[in-house]
């Protein structure tokens, strides 16, 4: 994941922009959610990172999640909370494939 795709995506540091990529996944999970974005959800985490304009201490990476960062501590509670693995769709899959 790079800082421009990121951006590209619509998280900004001004606020998610509209008609983005961004703005649809805040509009899908809020209805998914019955009226809003939970913190720690997909597009909340990849809010923060836009407002910070960084995602390089994530531990996100083209080459994969880096072991003992947020991203690897986000990932194994998603997966003690699913079962065992981490559901396409969920945070991490999601924030990981932009």
């Amino acid at each position: 994941m790079s800082d421009q795709n990121v951006r590209n995506a619509g998280f900004t540091s001004s606020g998610i922009r509209g008609e983005s990529l961004a703005s649809s996944m805040m509009s899908q999970e809020a209805r998914a959610s019955g009226g809003g974005v939970h913190s720690g959800g997909p597009t909340s985490t990849l809010q923060q990172m836009g407002a910070r304009g960084s995602t390089h201490s994530s531990g996100f990476t083209s080459s994969g999640i880096s072991s003992g960062s947020l991203a690897s501590q986000m990932m194994s509670q998603e997966a003690r909370s699913s079962g065992g693995g981490t559901p396409r769709g969920g945070t991490t899959s999601t924030v990981q494939s932009i």
